[in-house]
């Protein structure tokens, strides 16, 4: 459903996303994972037609995203990283709003925001403005205009960010349960989340895929037989990389100095 080839997005001299291809099937859970400055939330981003690509393709449900972005974004639920909302509306306001962009009417419309607010658990702050919920509701709120229109796809950029634990763990439980009959990217820094709601997980740094295979076959890369360890391996080796590059052009720069 989701099928990204060779995905390239460049930032002036940068390239944060350097020529990575994978897919997602329908009823698969995807779990995105790389150091902060990997480029996670500008691939999700280039998915969702946020942003264009400098290079490659994404297609969403045989959709182009260039090509064909209403089609595309009509199949795609988004939730953006840090959850952006309009904090001077009410709950339901804001849940009428989202079903308005989506062109929900009449009983479909109803039905669909009443859907939300029970399984996002948006009963007791309905008539509350946003700027006055906490940042557990806040999320949750966020969370159900991305569901709202019952994508088939759905791009979840840090999805528990913030959250306490009972409240990360009904997220978790209601990612597992969608993704039984949708496609869904989410990243996370949070490990334990790929084991315990992930079918496979991807693992990128400086830009490329640098793993990709189900949580048991990643945590069999690693003498401990653990996630944590294995991602800490496969990404400190870019570190140590990097590291040696910048002491070499240190080095260059202070003898370049010197002859000065």
């Amino acid at each position: 459903m989701i099928k990204v080839e060779a995905l390239t997005r460049s930032f002036g001299a940068k390239r944060a996303v350097d020529d990575i291809s994978f897919e997602v099937a329908r009823g698969e859970v995807l779990g995105f994972l790389g150091p902060n400055g990997a480029g996670k939330s500008t691939t999700m981003r280039m998915i969702t037609g946020f942003i264009p690509p400098s290079g490659g393709k994404v297609s969403v449900c045989g959709f182009d995203v260039v090509d064909h972005p209403l089609e595309a974004k009509r199949r795609i639920g988004y939730l953006p990283e840090s959850a952006p909302s309009y904090s001077d509306m009410s709950v339901i306001s804001f849940l009428n709003f989202a079903a308005d962009m989506r062109g929900l009417q009449g009983e479909v419309r109803k039905q669909a925001i009443r859907r939300v607010v029970q399984t996002c658990h948006l009963d007791n702050v309905l008539g509350q403005t946003i700027d006055t919920l906490s940042k557990g509701f806040r999320h949750r709120t966020c969370l159900a205009q991305s569901i709202i229109h019952d994508p088939e796809v759905l791009i979840l950029d840090e999805p528990t960010d913030g959250l306490d634990p009972n409240q990360k763990h009904e997220v978790r439980e209601l990612i597992r349960t969608m993704g039984k009959t949708k496609a869904i990217i989410f990243s996370t820094h949070i490990l334990e989340e790929v084991e315990a709601v992930c079918d496979r997980a991807i693992i990128i740094d400086r830009g490329r895929i640098v793993a990709n295979g189900t949580p048991a076959e990643l945590k069999a890369g690693a003498p401990s037989g653990r996630l944590e360890d294995f991602f800490r391996s496969i990404t400190r080796r870019s570190e140590e990389h990097t590291s040696e590059l910048q002491s070499h052009l240190n080095l260059v720069c202070r003898l370049l100095l010197e002859k000065k």
